[in-house]
């Protein structure tokens, strides 16, 4: 067993890829010990040169994240800010950030999968914002992380109906890329993860710089963020020796510089 962090994030490494494991029973509801470990979790990772991609998964079979641990946590502006602050720091992250959801995700447990760059599921899994069933709305990001991915229409009905949906129509919408079965999903992340691993860390970090950057500009801004970062990268060592690497029909060896 690798390290825990605020008795409730279990770490563990392979080859380039730390895994992040909310391990907080039952349900691997959000609180306070959690968002404070998935932070230092990920500013540990990104601190090691080594590391290229990050998983974030929940322990056990049954739930990746109930949703909010109000007990523990609370609903006020202050609990709801150190959350936003947290998603806000997976996207803002130079690494690939892949969620394994291995059972349920519920409210702010769905909503810590809507700020990772790839996400793939169990077929046991299960997909909600039912915060409309309790009389509020989610406050993590869901509404407006939703519509970016599966779309207005899709994410209004999920939002408005707070009703959950399995593993397959997430595939189907679009919100997860990959269903497994759930026996094989610790593989399939790690593949996932090796995969991004490989790729070339400093155009990883541009391309979600410019991928989240240009969605809240309109087309013309969003090509000239697009055409900076591409200009900035082409100057790196690292893009010298990915063009050296296809010409010579060879692996590319990625330096992070």
């Amino acid at each position: 067993m690798g390290q825990v962090l605020h008795e409730a994030i279990r770490v563990d490494r392979e080859g380039a890829v730390v895994t992040l494991t909310i391990d907080h029973p039952p349900a691997n509801a959000v609180n306070g010990d959690v968002v404070n470990g998935l932070v230092e979790g990920l500013a540990n990772a990104e601190a090691d040169e080594s590391c290229r991609a990050l998983v974030i998964t929940g322990s056990g079979p049954k739930f990746f994240s109930a949703g909010a641990d109000i007990s523990g946590f609370g609903a006020g502006a202050d609990a709801v800010g150190k959350a936003t602050d947290l998603t806000l720091l997976f996207e803002a992250s130079r690494l690939p950030i892949i969620a394994a959801i291995n059972g349920i995700a519920f409210g702010g447990g769905c909503e810590l999968t809507l700020a990772c760059d790839i996400r793939i599921a169990s077929r046991t899994a299960r997909f909600g914002q039912p915060e409309i069933k309790l009389g509020i709305i989610p406050g993590w990001g869901g509404t407006q992380r939703l519509p970016r991915l599966i779309g207005a229409a899709r994410a209004t009905e999920l939002l408005l109906t707070g009703d959950p949906i399995d593993a397959e129509r997430a595939l189907a919408i679009g919100l997860v890329a990959e269903v497994v079965e759930p026996d094989e999903l610790p593989a399939a992340a790690q593949r996932w993860g090796q995969l991004l691993a490989s790729r070339a860390p400093l155009a990883i970090a541009a391309t979600k710089r410019a991928t989240r950057a240009g969605a809240q500009l309109p087309i013309w801004d969003a090509l000239q963020v697009e055409r900076m970062e591409f200009v900035a990268l082409f100057g790196s060592e690292d893009a010298q020796e990915g063009i050296a690497a296809f010409v010579q029909k060879r692996p590319a060896e990625w330096k992070g510089r």
